[in-house]
């Protein structure tokens, strides 16, 4: 029996060591192709590509989908599972594992087999109950940071139970885990800082980062969220403690997308900071120095990704989040034919506000090119919506996508952009400079070029004053207003402003969330344009699809989606976007229609194509309900 079992366990150190190596395997996909139809979002990109280059050139892939190695998928809830780590975790070693304790949720046949008599309390709790514990537990905090390590403190001890109360409490739990609270945490994320969360890459380990990825426990990464903290939500330059957000991003890819999180990877890349008070902090946990730039930071960005690929494979999705406009377009148009990349800040924005935008076309009708839109900020959020909008346009109307973005007009710190200014512009902002006499402010943009769509991504709170709102209202019976940016502070106006400055006429939205509105005794629920919709569902699209390359045409798949998602009874709530109590269904539908088209553009490697693409995505989700051990 002996022998047997120290056979199964060499067995299976060494299956755990082999998978996901990186080691590349051809498949059919690589075949030439036909000339595919449709517009590629490629403009914006186009100046900083080489010549040729595309998503859609069919060079080396992999084959394989969805592997799940540790028996997570919901496909597998009901099978016995075994704690492995290097042995068959049991006793206290058990119980600080974050992967398999069960707290007082262990039986009494568990606690008999893996030596736990002792160790806990004789009391058996339930998972539901435990999680009626921790909710109660989590109310009595008054402060939304202390709710925050709270909850960080449960996933790094039980993280099944951290998923389960995420998800059966998603509406109340998100802006703790998220926006607008980790803004704050990533702020003092020196102080709270407790327990390494991912993986630190500074640049002392330049020429060894293929090392430091080896360094990580688990060897089946699916998707890295990786950040080199220099633009954190409308915060700026925090550095190393912008960790914050690849951590919270992934939680949600577990929560609300279904990825597994042994699959996923936080990362943070320090190549110092510019926050000089940063600098000055004792408790600052990153490099003190100023940060890296020009070329000894492209090339650590490129031993980076070049190592990624190299330790994970071909489809492992890399989501830039963070980073500085500068350096975010040049990386999205440099890896984007190479790797599988994605940017929540240019691509995720864009494609949550289009949904938002087109399902808000049954309230206020007409089609999206009947409409005129007037962006506050022209960085990477609003640049990628204006492009996502002008792209479906042209798909819809079949009109080149030159003379769509003629209806959208942007305005950043210098006022409106228009023609007389194209040479001093950046190459990102090139493409919505009009023929306009130069407007110097937002206002007078407003009464210039009068908006059926007012979009703020400028990170500045407060922009959109009561006078900007209210020529808004002037000019339209339902004037569509989105506020975007985070965290609550920087949002450009409030839910109440919005719905009393327009007399109750607004279909308001945000990026972060906000309460109830009454006016004029009628109750306005706003909603909230939050990346959270899009990503989980648009990550688990190209995971179980084998994609290797992101193509727009998912982007404009993944809004489509979620728009069909809002019903009649959100619309007479004046809601643009469905109730995230339903996100898990939301997020299915979005990975089958992502699928589906990556499917169609001959960019999917997991063969043959599932029958039924959504409930193969809902067959795939990790669901947190405890296992029982053998």
């Amino acid at each position: 029996m002996a022998a047997a079992l120290i056979a199964l366990q060499r067995s299976t150190i060494l299956l755990r060591r082999s998978v996901g190596t990186g080691v590349v395997v051809r498949c059919g996909v690589g075949r030439e192709q036909a000339p595919l139809k449709g517009v590629v979002m490629e403009s914006t990109l186009k100046g900083i590509r080489e010549e040729g280059a595309s998503v859609l050139d069919p060079k080396s892939t992999v084959g394989g989908g969805v592997e799940d190695v540790y028996g997570e998928d919901r496909a597998t809830e009901e099978q016995f599972v075994t704690p492995w780590t290097l042995s068959v975790a049991s006793g206290y070693t058990l119980l600080r594992n974050p992967v398999y304790n069960k707290g007082l949720g262990f039986t009494e046949k568990e606690r008999d087999a893996h030596y736990l008599r002792g160790l806990l309390p004789p009391a058996i709790v339930s998972q539901e109950l435990q999680e009626k514990k921790l909710m109660h537990n989590l109310r009595q905090y008054e402060v939304p940071l202390q709710r925050y390590m709270a909850m960080m403190d449960l996933q790094v001890r039980n993280e099944r139970l951290f998923y389960k109360l995420l998800i059966d409490n998603v509406e109340e739990l998100l802006p703790v885990v998220y926006t607008p609270t980790v803004g704050e945490a990533c702020q003092k994320y020196g102080c709270i800082f407790r327990h390494p969360q991912g993986l630190y890459i500074s640049l002392k380990e330049k020429g060894k980062i293929l090392e430091v990825l080896k360094n990580w426990p688990q060897r089946t990464i699916q998707v890295i969220v990786v950040t080199d903290g220099e633009r954190i939500l409308g915060l700026g330059d925090l550095g190393c403690q912008g960790m914050g957000i690849p951590v919270g991003k992934l939680a949600l890819y577990t929560a609300l997308g279904g990825l597994r999180p042994s699959a996923c990877l936080p990362i943070t890349i320090d190549v110092g900071t510019n926050n000089e008070s940063l600098l000055k902090d004792d408790f600052y946990i990153g490099l003190r120095q100023k940060r890296a730039t020009g070329q000894e930071y492209a090339d650590f960005l490129h031993e980076f990704m070049t190592a990624v690929k190299q330790n994970y494979g071909e489809k492992v999705l890399i989501q830039f989040e963070d980073f500085a406009n500068h350096n975010a377009f040049e990386l999205l148009a440099k890896y984007g034919t190479t790797h599988l990349v994605f940017n929540d800040d240019i691509q995720g924005t864009a494609s949550v506000v289009l949904a938002g935008l087109v399902a808000a076309l049954k309230l206020v009708g007409g089609s999206l090119t009947e409409h005129t839109f007037l962006f506050l900020g022209a960085g990477e959020a609003g640049t990628g919506i204006a492009e996502l909008i002008a792209l479906e346009m042209s798909k819809r109307t079949k009109t080149p996508v030159e003379e769509c973005r003629k209806r959208i007009w942007l305005v950043d710190s210098k006022g409106l952009i228009v023609s007389s200014r194209k040479e001093s512009l950046q190459h990102f902002k090139k493409p919505w400079a009009h023929e306009h006499e130069p407007v110097k402010d937002l206002l007078g943009a407003v009464k210039a070029i009068k908006p059926t769509v007012l979009i703020g991504s400028s990170g500045v709170g407060k922009t959109f004053t009561k006078e900007v709102v209210e020529t808004m209202a002037s000019c339209n019976e339902k004037p569509i207003i989105l506020a975007l940016s985070n965290p609550t502070s920087q949002s450009e106006c409030t839910a109440e402003e919005a719905y009393t400055w327009t007399q109750g006429r607004a279909i308001f939205a945000s990026g972060s969330p906000f309460d109830p509105v009454e006016f004029n005794g009628k109750i306005f629920v706003p909603g909230q344009a939050n990346n959270a919709y899009i990503f989980p569902g648009f990550g688990l699209g190209l995971v179980i699809s084998g994609a290797i390359r992101v193509h727009d045409d998912m982007l404009l798949a993944a809004s489509e989606a979620l728009a069909a998602q809002v019903t009649p009874e959100n619309f007479e709530k004046g809601l643009i976007y469905p109730p995230f109590t339903n996100i898990r269904k939301i997020s299915a539908n979005i990975a089958a229609n992502v699928a589906a088209k990556a499917y169609e553009l001959g960019l999917a490697s997991k063969l043959p194509r599932p029958e039924n693409l959504v409930k193969y995505a809902e067959s795939c989700m990790y669901t947190p309900v405890y296992r029982s051990y053998r």
